[in-house]
């Protein structure tokens, strides 16, 4: 039996025996008439194995994170990673750290818009924004300065109410999706469970997290953790898809954490974490669905802590074809985002990207008779040859500096945090692309404004 078959098997055993809380009455309802049973506690429900396994069966293996043209990257257990901004609270920004806002929001959004290695947006706690009223107005703002796919926060069940007449003014299909996480272990709130039943039967990707904490919420062990997290997500996913059979999930183990235990903090940029993000993607391609995970730093500021751990995040991810990973902006552990750090988190996946995508070897890349005809001292640079393939061949930085000692002197001695940090603005400052019709801004303008007074 393999790894990823024992924490499979293990995880089956916990969620026949003791079970997951599930508190939310309808869907436990719902659950035993599908063939589910009560656990020794109220609210604890038990799963055979059956049932487990015919419910991960109704996922689909692969779908699209649309953006606002119905397009975009395919997801797949084994395909092309996909890859997002973050959540968080705080901005990291002209070296000072504030609460992230709304105005900040709508600049975020055009930044990542125009990061070519970041396919969607994740939505932030606005601090100028009511909490119940986060969701649907991070939504509205994102829509209205993005083209690309939308991962919207989950603050309240009514805002997924509103968020749901909100796809249907842009379109049917997926161009927004929703997540949550188990509050662990073996246990799923009411928010989260309500969140998935107030969505079900749109077609709204869901990612499904587990999030042990090896130590506290989990097993201190990496294997023990993650059977834990994985019986929670098979419990999440078992849940939408008894509510929406054929809903797209994501299986995401990936933001699993440790615990320091001299500092008593939640470990998220360390190689542990890598290691679950991997233990995610082996077990969404056992399970045949699309996983996810992310990459972290515990870094304050973009400096050496971060490129270290966000480089080996990125190396490894990318590497295990992780399905999704949440990742570009992030810094001291998703609570702080930063628009230098998005830009070079841009920048070194596609450094990453290039070394995994290997050495090419052929007759063409050989050049066999290239190499005859330009001889001995020869050069190559003037080749055709080399102008039809240097782009392809060679990564090409966008803001690491290539040049020597005294350009670089002569411009002010730039950190490259400095370098980001001008082009994230400069980006930021360029008029939004939303895809959007005037009539379409009008009527997302509306839903948020009429949420927002029902809130009073």
């Amino acid at each position: 039996m393999t790894d990823i078959e024992q924490i499979h098997e293990t995880a089956l055993d916990l969620l026949e025996n003791p079970g997951v809380r599930l508190e939310h009455p309808e869907i436990n309802a719902r659950l035993i008439k599908e063939g589910a049973s009560l656990g020794a506690a109220p609210d604890v429900i038990r799963f055979p194995r059956k049932m487990v396994q015919e419910k991960i069966a109704l996922c689909p293996p692969e779908f699209r994170f649309a953006d606002r043209f119905n397009q975009g990257k395919i997801l797949s257990a084994a395909g092309e990673s996909v890859v997002w901004s973050v959540p968080g609270m705080s901005l990291f920004d002209k070296g000072e750290c504030r609460p992230f806002t709304s105005r900040d929001m709508a600049g975020w959004a055009r930044l990542i818009d125009r990061l070519p290695n970041v396919d969607g947006v994740f939505s932030l706690a606005m601090d100028d924004i009511p909490p119940r009223a986060r969701d649907v107005a991070g939504l509205r703002i994102i829509a209205e300065n993005t083209t690309k796919h939308i991962r919207v926060l989950c603050f309240t069940p009514a805002g997924m109410d509103a968020m749901v007449r909100m796809k249907d003014v842009v379109g049917n299909y997926p161009w927004f999706s929703i997540g949550f996480t188990a509050h662990g272990p073996l246990r799923w709130t009411n928010l989260a469970l309500d969140i998935f039943y107030r969505t079900a039967g749109h077609g709204i990707p869901v990612t499904v997290n587990g999030e042990p904490m090896a130590g506290v919420s989990g097993p201190v062990t990496l294997a023990g953790s993650a059977a834990v997290g994985t019986a929670e997500i098979l419990a999440g996913i078992v849940v939408n898809q008894v509510l929406e059979p054929g809903r797209p999930c994501i299986f995401n183990l990936g933001l699993a954490h440790t615990f320091d235990m001299r500092t008593s903090i939640a470990v998220t940029g360390g190689p542990e974490n890598a290691l679950f993000a991997q233990l995610s993607a082996r077990l969404g391609r056992f399970y045949n669905i699309p996983s996810g995970s992310w990459v972290s730093t515990e870094s304050m500021c973009p400096d050496a802590q971060a490129a270290l751990e966000k480089m080996c995040g990125f190396l490894t991810h990318l590497q295990e074809k992780a399905s999704l990973i949440w990742s570009v902006g992030q810094l001291e552990s998703e609570i702080t985002v930063s628009p230098s750090q998005a830009v070079i988190d841009n920048e070194m996946i596609e450094f990453a990207r290039r070394y995994l995508r290997g050495a090419e070897v052929n007759d063409s890349t050989l050049a066999l008779d290239l190499i005859r005809d330009v001889g001995i001292s020869g050069s190559f640079l003037g080749e055709t040859h080399t102008l039809e393939r240097f782009r392809d061949e060679l990564f090409i930085p966008s803001i690491l500096f290539r040049k020597t000692r005294t350009p670089w002197k002569e411009a002010g001695s730039p950190r490259l945090e400095d370098t980001a940090e001008e082009r994230a603005h400069a980006l930021m400052a360029e008029a939004p692309r939303n895809g959007l019709t005037a009539e379409q801004i009008k009527e997302l303008d509306s839903i948020a404004v009429r949420y927002s007074a029902s809130l009073g």
